[in-house]
């Protein structure tokens, strides 16, 4: 299994930015699909995640301003970032988990069993 992350930048305040996440090795529509992100000396967070079926689950954070999806028969995963604060820079990460079901994601960093390698956004104050 491969994820492949992409689409991180440097972006103002306030601006936009679509990142994409390319999977291979494994049938996307078994899979929990997330978005997490981590910066130095903190543990990674969840930002987003969406269930076999299309449940999202947002943070609190992010609630309004991001949004996940996924195209099955391209087996991609994106989240299209709003009103970017800068709060918002980080390293994200997509990632796939064979935990939940059709309506349920998978809301656990650990209960993830595969990660793309992580794409920066970056987003100054």
């Amino acid at each position: 299994v491969q994820l492949q992350a992409s689409g991180g930048g440097l972006v103002q305040a306030g601006g936009s930015l679509r990142l994409s996440c390319s999977a291979s090795g494994l049938t996307f529509t078994n899979y929990c699909m997330g978005w997490f992100r981590q910066t130095p000396g903190k543990e990674r967070e969840p930002v987003a995640v969406i269930s076999r079926g299309g449940t999202r689950v947002y943070a609190p954070s992010v609630q309004g301003r991001f949004t996940i999806s996924k195209d099955n028969a391209k087996n991609a995963l994106y989240l299209q970032m709003t009103k970017l604060k800068p709060e918002d820079t980080a390293a994200y990460y997509c990632a796939a988990s064979t935990r939940g079901s059709v309506f349920h994601a998978a809301l656990r960093t650990y209960e993830y069993d595969y990660w793309g390698q992580g794409t920066l956004v970056t987003s100054p104050a």
